[in-house]
């Protein structure tokens, strides 16, 4: 019976750490804060929306990111004041250090003036981008 201790510990952290892992991604998490200051369409090659840029970091390989690009143009197709900017993390290393990327896919939440108001690791649900949409002003 001893012998069955470590393993039931073992199992049950790691079980908890794959709820707490699940739960945390694609979660839209807001800025609380300075942030690191405004990004500029000419840092990221591509105009930023009247209103909101979705700013989103994915690697070739990464199926997460797929998606979230497609939900994102989606979203953005419907809404003439937000932009979609997919930016391949490989081929901007030095703006993925300055923002700190650690995964992909990521999406920044900008608003107007280029300031990180929100982010999201993972592939985030069309409501929690909704939702995160209608909040920035």
């Amino acid at each position: 019976m001893n012998s069955l201790a470590p393993i039931v510990i073992v199992l049950a952290l790691a079980s908890a750490y794959g709820f707490w892992h699940k739960s945390s991604q694609g979660r839209i998490r807001t800025k609380s804060g300075p942030g690191k200051g405004a990004l500029t369409a000419a840092q990221l090659g591509a105009p930023l929306g009247s209103r909101v840029t979705l700013l989103q970091f994915s690697t070739v390989f990464c199926a997460p990111c797929r998606a979230t690009r497609s939900l994102l143009e989606d979203i953005t197709s419907q809404l003439p004041d937000v932009a979609h900017i997919h930016l391949d993390a490989e081929s901007n290393l030095e703006l993925v250090r300055e923002l700190d990327i650690r995964s992909t896919p990521t999406t920044l939440i900008l608003n107007a003036a280029g300031v990180e108001v929100g982010r999201a690791v993972g592939a985030p649900k069309r409501e929690q981008v909704l939702k995160s949409l209608a909040q920035v002003q």
